[in-house]
């Protein structure tokens, strides 16, 4: 039987035990906040792990519903004295029960749809053309102009779907300055599919600094929704690929501007049993890679604006779990154009979490309300982000609550002072 390049629960036994049950992850937990149930919080998820492996409790429904009430915003491991890691302890649980019990419906859908990039495509084209004509408008103001109508996700609205994705619009390949080195961009479903616009205003900044640009077409999604859903293989299937579509052309780094991205490909693949160290260890975020080519310190040199606009900071747990949180907000502060200001609750999760929004979408909203006092209060513009699932979820949370907010990628603000 061939082994699994994912962690089984097993392997997680040795931190599992290092669990004192000291509860200060409970003021951390996002579902916890909101449902107050033991099961939703760490400690609550680390008992039925050890339970699980002792033998004491199978993969019954109760334990299922338990395990399901988990962003794996690792908020709880940041917090946690003995750095015990329950968002991959609960993966880990999911990928049992996904092996023993399989695919849960929208599990099915979810993977069909991230294994297939022929489907992806033509869904993204089909979707341009029919969602006008399906989902409901909403006020042009909100910067989602779409409502989802399902019975799962009742009023949920989603931003325009592009007709044209990111590989329709940029080149494979694109040479840069003989001095300069090969870089590889990691562009993720979100930015593919869903705003290749940012996708295009990194590869510009790139150009812009004279280095080679790479973004290979057999790229696929990171594997962060397949991760959420419990489906090891499609993981291991999608890693493979990714591992491999950068082994084409040699590449110094690989850049990532989508947080979920950045943790699935550098983070989650680094945990992995295969030996994918060599291109883990190439991944950066597009700040990180900013600053260290010293763009930040052109940015701060320009004059400022006259006439700039009021953004904000969300903190995308994804970078905020692997201590990326000073470098986009010092972007920020550098860029000519823009009057920063931190708000209350900035690295609070906004209650995404993958697929949970699908399954738990009432809790996934509840989560996200509790940013808006803080973005009132802070008087932005603008929220800016470095997820564009966090830029879905956040504009969401905003419409709801009616506020002539809009939420946007930080790209979007460096391309404006750049022009």
């Amino acid at each position: 039987m061939k082994k699994s390049k994912n962690k089984s629960l097993r392997d997680f036994e040795k931190v599992i035990r290092e669990c004192v049950k000291c509860g200060v992850c409970q003021a951390h937990c996002p579902t916890y906040q909101v449902i107050k149930k033991e099961g939703a919080v760490a400690r609550g998820k680390i008992a039925l792990a050890a339970a699980l492996l002792d033998g004491e409790t199978g993969l019954e429904e109760r334990l299922q519903q338990d395990i399901s009430m988990c962003l794996m915003c690792g908020s709880c491991v940041s917090k946690c004295p003995n750095k015990v890691p329950t968002h991959g302890i609960v993966g880990a649980i999911r990928r049992e029960i996904t092996d023993n019990q399989g695919l849960s419906l929208i599990g099915k859908g979810v993977s069909t749809l991230l294994g297939s990039p022929v489907l992806m495509k033509t869904l993204g084209k089909s979707g341009a053309i029919l969602a006008p004509l399906l989902l409901k408008k909403v006020p042009d103001t909100s910067g989602l102009r779409l409502r989802f109508p399902s019975l799962i996700m009742k009023d949920r609205t989603i931003p325009h779907i592009a007709f044209r994705n990111l590989f329709d619009r940029v080149p494979e390949f694109i040479e840069g300055r003989a001095d300069k080195p090969v870089v590889g961009f990691f562009a993720g479903c979100a930015i593919t599919y869903v705003y290749p616009e940012i996708g295009e205003m990194m590869v510009a900044i790139l150009q812009r600094m004279g280095v080679s640009v790479y973004v290979p077409r057999s790229q696929q999604c990171c594997g962060i929704p397949a991760l959420s859903s419990g489906n090891g293989k499609l993981v291991e299937q999608l890693a493979e690929t990714n591992v491999g579509a950068f082994r084409k052309k040699e590449v110094r780094h690989i850049i990532t501007a989508c947080a979920s991205c950045n943790g699935g490909i550098g983070e989650y693949y680094e945990t992995m049993t295969a030996d994918y160290h060599d291109f883990t260890g190439k991944v950066i975020d597009f700040s990180v890679f900013l600053k260290q080519q010293g763009l930040f310190a052109e940015l701060a040199g320009m004059d400022k604006w006259p006439e700039r606009i009021k953004v904000t900071y969300h903190d995308p747990c994804h970078l905020k779990i692997q201590g990326i949180t000073k470098e986009p907000r010092e972007l920020l502060r550098a860029l000519p154009n823009v009057d920063f200001v931190e708000m209350e609750s900035a690295s609070t999760c906004c209650g995404l979490g993958g697929t949970f929004s699908v399954y738990h979408y009432e809790e996934s909203k509840a989560i996200g309300a509790r940013k808006i006092p803080g973005l009132i209060e802070s008087g932005a513009e603008l929220i800016a982000t470095a997820c564009p699932g966090c830029i879905i979820q956040l504009q969401d949370i905003i419409n709801h609550a009616g506020l002539q907010v809009r939420a946007g990628h930080i790209l979007e603000l460096i391309a404006e002072a750049l022009k």
